[in-house]
């Protein structure tokens, strides 16, 4: 398990078995499993990881990274994800979240869009956001929904371990855009910047790993904060 900025300079944090279990103890909602390094390596998803993690939590469990087939979507969902995220591959061919919204249904199917600011928009990148692609960020959620994805998740590569707040304007765009949850990523520094995402932003979701990671708040103080600034959150 690694964190880093903007996708770069990572750094070891830990065994993700054994983080998925503490923040699961902790009141996380849902745990991510992104494998950033499988579509640069050009290899599938570590299963094992995967299986091992879903056996060891009771909350929903997000997986993507090294996704091409909808078979890989099933061996995926069989090692004990509930959903899957795909970015890289369905950049290459759209048609795969239709195929695998359905096989495997729409809630079940996430679109992970890495978008990086370009003037006045945003631009979609793969690859662990090392490769830029010719579309739109809001243009592509919409297709990707129009595709049969259940689900957004939406990274921004200039705040990605900033620490500086959300993109908010990014995620108020895509919301507008999509009829399907959006889980904003990408950027929180403390609970305020989840705060402001989710009222500002209108996200549905915040997904967060540095500031748990190195101890900058909890689940608990970030729930906290969501329920003092009126906003629905389950209990820890």
């Amino acid at each position: 398990m690694v964190k880093g900025v903007r996708f770069r300079e990572l750094r070891d944090i830990g065994d993700p078995v054994a983080l998925a279990q503490a923040y699961e103890r902790a009141g996380a909602d849902e745990i991510v499993f992104l494998d950033i390094s499988a579509s640069i390596e050009e290899r599938r998803t570590l299963l094992d990881v995967v299986r091992r993690t879903a056996e060891a939590l009771f909350i929903p469990l997000t997986v993507g990274g090294g996704v091409r087939t909808a078979d890989d979507i099933a061996a995926a969902l069989r090692a004990g994800a509930d959903k899957v995220s795909m970015n890289s591959a369905a950049v290459a061919d759209v048609n795969l979240l239709t195929e695998a919204a359905d096989r495997f249904g729409a809630q079940c199917v996430v679109a992970s869009i890495d978008a990086r600011r370009e003037g006045d928009g945003w631009r979609a990148y793969t690859h662990g956001g090392s490769r830029a692609t010719p579309l739109d960020a809001l243009e592509w959620a919409e297709c990707c929904t129009a595709r049969g994805a259940g689900e957004i998740l939406l990274t921004s590569i200039d705040r990605d371990g900033s620490r500086e707040g959300y993109d908010l304007g990014l995620t108020r765009a895509v919301v507008e855009r999509v009829s399907v949850p959006v889980v904003a990523s990408g950027g929180a520094g403390g609970v305020a910047d989840v705060v402001d995402v989710l009222r500002d932003g209108k996200a549905d979701a915040a997904l967060v790993a540095g500031i748990v990671h190195d101890g900058v708040c909890t689940v608990a103080e970030i729930k906290t904060g969501m329920a003092n600034a009126g906003l629905r959150v389950r209990g820890t």
